[in-house]
This record gives C-alpha cells, sequence and structure tokens, in this order.
C-alpha cells in the first residue's frame, strides 16, 4: 500500500491515479484530516507493510526505521511529487514493497540516501540503477 502525506496536494493524487498507481491519502482514504505527526507512525504500524511518502523533513530519521513501513520524504517541489513517486517506484532499487521495507529514503533531484533497519551508515543511490 502507498500512502500519500496530507501535505501533498490533491491534483498529485488524481496524476498518480491516472497512472494507474495506487495511492491513499492521510485525511481522504485513511487516518482523519488534521493529524499530528506523531499520530502518523502509530497510524503505519496498524496497517499491512506501506510505503508513506511526505514532504515533511521530520519523516527523516534513522529512528523511525521499522520492519513494518518505508517512509519516502520528498525533498522537492509540491507539484513535483507525483513524477517523483512514480520514479521512485519503478527504481530497480525499489520497485518492490519488500525492497522498501525498513527504510527511510530521502528523494531528491540528485538522487536518493538511504537509512536502513540496523545500518550503521546511511547510504547513496543515484536515479540510472
Amino acid at each position: 500500500m502507498n500512502i500519500l502525506d496530507e501535505n501533498i496536494p490533491d491534483s498529485q493524487r488524481q496524476i498518480l491515479r491516472s497512472w494507474r498507481i495506487r495511492i491513499h491519502q492521510v485525511g481522504h482514504e485513511i487516518g482523519r484530516q488534521g493529524m499530528k505527526d506523531e499520530e502518523i507512525i502509530p497510524l503505519l504500524h496498524g496497517l499491512p507493510p506501506v510505503t508513506f511518502f511526505t514532504r515533511d523533513l521530520g519523516f527523516y530519521y534513522r529512528d523511525l526505521c521499522h520492519d513494518r513501513y518505508c517512509l519516502v520524504y520528498l525533498a522537492i517541489g509540491q507539484y513535483e511529487v507525483a513524477s517523483f513517486v512514480r520514479r521512485f517506484l519503478r527504481h530497480s532499487a525499489f520497485n518492490t514493497r519488500a525492497k522498501r521495507v525498513g527504510k527511510v529514503i530521502r528523494v531528491s533531484h540528485t538522487g536518493m540516501r538511504i537509512w536502513q533497519l540496523h545500518a550503521k551508515k546511511e547510504k547513496e543511490i543515484g536515479w540510472l540503477s
């Protein structure tokens, strides 16, 4: 399951759906509107393994790695979200749920930085993989 944070514009959710990418959004199909950041992690724990996409830097911390979800911090413009979500989900390193869970990932124009469960160092991956 892929979930967008409430801070992602509705237009980006609609674009993803038009591309047939299954996506839910906090405050629409899941959770409730106005959820605080500290309420999101417990919500994710209660769901089947998910990938959560946000533009909130507060979710890019090594301590948030968990084997039940993947957190993706999108360090991009708000109207670039759909294209980067699709690009991320198609990347060979992240194109299955099993490859994503247990990670906290920062996505940007230059590539991705990854914290993985039990890893001592952050990894970097470019877009060409």
